[in-house]
């Protein structure tokens, strides 16, 4: 629980002398705390907010964090991180800028990169930056590629301009 400090003990001993040299500081003491110093390393990350299996939600949930998912949810989903575990059911519009699919969603999905494992089981159509689907995954829906997934309001690439007329 406690260690020992160095600091009263003797430092190594100059050659013909018995007293020991003083050790010069390793580093200097920063003026401001740690975590203020440019180039420190960032704080610890919060771990994933987990909703148990037996837990069952309705309504929607928006996060900058991480959020798994074991037990079911009506409604759409907002976060960082999403992992819709495999006894897990999500009824609703789901965006992250990950997607792991490990259980079942019902409603589109929306991602940067979505992840549709071999137990995964998705209702809906999904829009991706990049996506991977494991053998095993059932998937009904379409499937789209566009740079900015999140952007709720983004038009499909495919869909021609119209020029208002003059």
């Amino acid at each position: 629980m406690f260690s020992k400090s160095k600091i009263h003990n003797p430092g190594p001993k100059q050659k013909g002398s018995d007293t020991p040299m003083a050790k010069a500081p390793e580093t200097a003491a920063p003026s401001k705390p740690l975590g203020d110093l440019p180039g420190s390393a960032p704080k610890a990350k919060p771990p994933a907010s987990v909703l148990s299996s037996d837990l069952v939600v309705k309504g929607n949930m928006k996060t900058t964090g991480d959020i798994q998912i074991e037990g079911q949810v009506e409604g759409d989903i907002r976060a960082h991180l999403l992992t819709v575990g495999e006894s897990a059911v999500v009824r609703g519009e789901v965006v992250a800028d990950d997607v792991v699919v490990n259980g079942r969603v019902i409603g589109r999905v929306r991602g940067l990169k979505v992840r549709l494992t071999s137990t995964a089981r998705v209702e809906g159509d999904i829009v991706h930056k990049t996506i991977a689907i494991e053998s095993g995954a059932h998937f009904e829906g379409s499937v789209q590629r566009q740079d900015d997934p999140l952007n709720s309001g983004a038009k499909p690439a495919t869909q021609p301009q119209t020029q208002p007329a003059k």
